[in-house]
């Protein structure tokens, strides 16, 4: 009678463990191969910093609710950018303050004594009772260090190593070695500019110089999280520095974006050689940075993928906000300058099933019962004008359009949208400068990362339909040619 009972339990629990295995990721809208936490708040990526073989990706997090709070940093590490193993949180607040963004470098030299090769975290501490009296140099600079490859942490204790007297949004530092000069840099937010530091040990740093480009766009909210490494040309045979700056609002479809400079660094002054230009012309791609150390000096992107428009009011309840697919940038230039090109990070191949494969499609094109909740969708396009609808049985749509050197996107009817007046007040839109030739989109559940012309441009989307899309619309009024055509399911990665 014990043995039975033994059983019956034994069976039990492998079905409990089944049915969890079953549901564990796949909660309503949860995206099944892009990063989330496993529950709580999330947002900026923090400390994207690769090290023995496995890539780390520290993150803004609040444990304790889904809308943002008291900001700790989580943690995640993998060997190929898809797949990810949650570790406990890195960074805990303290009597010093709340822990912001920042980033995370490997000290091969051991300039700051911690050890050789020991992982040092930059951050910025947030001091909330401060805030609350109105003082406004509530931020300064920390850092900490870990032995055990980002595992466990030890603050410094002549923290903080960059202290503020007056600045009021003083943050999100990114550190570089810079062989040029033989020390670190640090780029550091600071209101409506950056500020440029140099140290020889990470502890002790001398400020060099603001940059602020003159002229400017005039209203374009606050700095943040900022990075500054140099890139070599596609198609010269020089390097270029490329320095990222994210902004919280005024950015071209409204609230959070991210653009980007591109000119010359020595290791005091950056001067930028031409106009800004948006990295990503879609809603949801912000704070987005590059991995410090990548292999083969790779630079390889993550962004959130929201917008503090209506951040803590979209409709997850376990957890709240995804990042973007790892992106590699490369820099090129045409006869109006330098500019970057994102791709997917190399692996991305390796969890694709193809499901649809054609030489040419006829135009109009229409599909029904497709599975597009998570899909890539790929295909090579001769003509000036088209239209793209993404579909679903309740009428529930986003829809694409290429007309007169403009490429928009429609998410007013893709489901739920009641929970912010901002999410779909207005169609989102992007210039393209050239005939746009190269379509790439990538569906998770909720979200959509949409790159032309191999990556030229960007727009980045969330939404959240009542059910999958799953049909899909292609017209032209004009004798369109589509080729290459290529629908793949994208495996669940957790």
């Amino acid at each position: 009678m014990r043995f039975i009972t033994l059983l019956l339990l034994f069976l039990s629990l492998q079905s409990f463990s089944q049915s969890n295995s079953n549901d564990y990721y796949n909660e309503t809208h949860r995206p099944q191969f892009h990063f989330t936490p496993e529950s709580k708040w999330m947002n900026d990526p923090n400390g994207l910093v690769y090290y023995k073989g496995k890539y780390h990706l520290f993150y803004q997090y609040y444990p304790k609710d889904i809308v943002w709070g008291p900001m700790h940093w989580g943690h995640a590490s993998s060997t190929d950018l898809f797949h990810w193993e949650h570790h406990p949180i890195a960074l805990y607040p303290d009597k010093l303050g709340n822990i912001f963004s920042g980033c995370a470098v490997i000290d091969k030299k051991n300039t700051a004594g911690f050890g050789k090769d020991a992982m040092i975290a930059i951050f910025t501490y947030h001091n909330d009772d401060l805030w609350k009296k109105g003082y406004r140099n509530t931020e300064s600079q920390a850092i900490a260090y870990s032995l055990d490859e980002g595992l466990t942490w030890t603050k410094y204790s002549g923290n903080p190593v960059i202290k503020n007297s007056s600045e009021r949004d003083f943050r999100d530092p990114n550190v570089f070695w810079n062989d040029e000069i033989n020390a670190w840099n640090m780029v550091l937010a600071s209101g409506d500019r950056v500020k440029i530091f140099a140290s020889d040990n990470l502890k002790d740093w001398k400020y060099k110089s603001d940059f602020k480009p003159n002229p400017d766009i005039s209203k374009i909210g606050t700095w943040e999280c900022v990075d500054l490494f140099k890139m070599n040309v596609k198609t010269e045979n020089k390097e270029k520095w490329v320095m990222i700056v994210n902004h919280d609002k005024y950015t071209p479809n409204g609230g959070s974006g991210t653009r980007y400079f591109i000119g010359d660094f020595d290791g005091e002054v950056f001067t930028n050689t031409q106009s800004s230009k948006w990295l990503d012309y879609g809603t949801d791609f912000y704070a987005g940075i590059t991995f410090y150390n990548a292999p083969e000096n790779k630079r390889i992107l993550i962004s959130w993928m929201s917008n503090w428009l209506y951040a803590q009011k979209t409709p997850t309840k376990v957890w709240r906000s995804a990042m973007t697919l790892p992106r590699e940038l490369e820099l090129d230039k045409n006869d109006e300058g330098y500019f970057l090109i994102q791709k997917l990070a190399q692996g991305f191949d390796k969890i694709l099933d193809t499901k649809i494969s054609k030489s040419k499609i006829k135009l109009p094109y229409s599909a029904k019962k497709l599975n597009l909740s998570q899909a890539e969708i790929s295909f090579n396009f001769e003509g000036k004008q088209m239209s793209l609808v993404f579909s679903n049985n309740k009428n529930e749509s986003i829809k694409m359009n290429l007309k007169n050197g403009v490429f928009s996107l429609d998410r007013s009817q893709s489901g739920i949208t009641n929970f912010s007046d901002k999410f779909a007040e207005s169609t989102q839109t992007m210039l393209v400068d050239e005939k746009i030739t190269d379509f790439q989109i990538i569906l998770d559940r909720a979200s959509m990362e949409i790159l032309l012309n191999n990556g030229k441009y960007s727009m980045t989307t969330i939404f959240f339909p009542n059910e999958p899309f799953s049909n899909l619309k292609i017209e032209s009024n004009e004798n369109a040619k589509i080729t290459n055509f290529k629908i793949n399911n994208v495996q669940k990665t957790w």
